[in-house]
């Protein structure tokens, strides 16, 4: 399948900073990100819980954002945006699921787990600050919907909010987090 106009419209506005296009794209991607984790762990017989999934997931989008967007900037558009996302989050889940096992079997034989890239943990600790810098309903609204893949209905549930309320919610801490990133960019 070709790329569509609509991503190449979402693509050109992520590269260009656009206001609401990171978050139009999380909200197309997230699910097929959360689709290739579950898959990938499926298929090595590999038990993720839900901070599992969105720690991986974290790192999938991170790897998006990485070095001023570069991945989606070498996107040559020769398939559709999904295919080539599904590819990336598909490493990306896999090289976690492989260090895990690698982790657990070091720890099953009394050896210390590999520690994390330099580049893993920072990237980590960027998502987890910017997250942090959120109001407790909207952090958690955000993780649990972009990040973990839930529906509105999960989300207002966890919440104790109707489920016509988490749009407002999520729309709040997207616009935060974007302020906080548009911040972090300009060095402030």
């Amino acid at each position: 399948m070709a790329l569509t106009q609509t991503d190449r419209d979402l693509l050109d506005r992520c590269l260009d900073r656009a206001p609401g296009a990171w978050n139009a794209f999380v909200d197309r991607f997230a699910g097929l990100f959360v689709h290739v984790i579950r898959h990938s762990a499926e298929a090595r017989a590999i038990d993720l819980n839900a901070a599992d999934e969105d720690e991986i997931l974290s790192d999938c989008f991170v790897q998006v954002l990485a070095d001023d967007m570069a991945l989606l900037r070498r996107f040559a558009g020769r398939s559709s945006l999904a295919t080539y996302l599904a590819v990336v989050a598909r490493r990306t889940a896999v090289a976690e699921l492989i260090r895990r096992r690698k982790a657990a079997e070091a720890a099953a034989n009394g050896a210390a787990p590999p520690k994390l890239s330099e580049e893993q943990s920072a990237a980590r600790e960027v998502v987890d600050e910017l997250l942090g810098k959120l109001p407790a309903r909207e952090a958690k609204a955000v993780r649990m919907h972009h990040l973990e893949g839930r529906s509105y209905r999960d989300v207002g549930r966890e919440l104790g909010v109707s489920e016509n309320s988490v749009g407002a919610v999520l729309t709040r801490g997207r616009r935060m987090l974007q302020h906080f990133m548009n911040r972090q960019a300009a060095g402030t």
